[in-house]
């Protein structure tokens, strides 16, 4: 992403895993504020950990004081394996999350993703919930969310929804009717196609405006 990027692998279960890792600006920040873990497009279709939403998902959470960790699926770039249709990208995922909290076992977690890597994200953070309460995420970021193409699991009511009023690739329809009986808010980006192009900007303003603000209740 930049030339303080950290590259390194880990062992999946099925070969070595590319990774990339960034620090928050150590003059912004005495120490960082959380882990984020970020998850790529569909890889079939040339979905990378540099993908620029992955970036940008990725360069707002550095913004916020986060740790932020990519990673390279199945088959895609120096990764081994090939495309698990989101299960074995899960438990890569679960793995990536191990492999940190070795080194940031006190850090709170986040979970962002773009299309595919929403599908990949809302997952683990299930299996998280329900498994092991205390390690799961403190809030999600989706960005282009899956609904309807693959079966996306519900999502905390804190998670923060971004989604391109032209996508063709998911239908906004597809999100709000996932989101509607969630009860959960979509911020819809007026002009925007799936990849966001032109208005990666919202992205990084959206999740930044809404990173630290409480959603009301029902009763509120």
């Amino acid at each position: 992403m930049n030339a303080h990027t950290q590259h390194f692998f880990i062992a999946g279960a099925v070969g070595q895993l590319e990774c990339a890792l960034d620090l928050p600006d150590a003059e912004l920040f005495a120490r960082p504020v959380g882990l984020a873990l970020v998850a790529h497009p569909h890889p079939l279709y040339g979905g990378t950990m540099d993908n620029k939403v992955a970036q940008t998902l990725a360069r707002t959470f550095l913004a916020l004081g986060y740790v932020a960790v990519r990673m390279n699926f199945r088959g895609v770039g120096k990764s081994e394996g090939v495309h698990d249709h989101g299960q074995g990208e899960t438990d890569d995922m679960a793995l990536l999350l191990q492999h940190m909290r070795g080194q940031h076992p006190e850090l709170p977690l986040a979970l962002g993703g773009f299309s595919f890597g929403t599908f990949v994200q809302a997952q683990l953070q299930q299996r998280l919930l329900q498994d092991a309460p205390a390690q799961a995420a403190e809030r999600l970021a989706l960005v282009g969310t899956a609904a309807g193409k693959w079966p996306m699991p519900p999502v905390p009511a804190n998670t923060i929804l971004i989604h391109g009023e032209q996508d063709d690739t998911i239908p906004l329809a597809a999100v709000l009717d996932w989101a509607r009986p969630q009860e959960l808010p979509v911020v819809v980006i007026p002009g925007s196609d799936h990849f966001f192009h032109r208005k990666l900007q919202h992205i990084k303003n959206v999740v930044v405006e809404s990173w630290h603000r409480r959603p009301a209740s029902s009763t509120d």
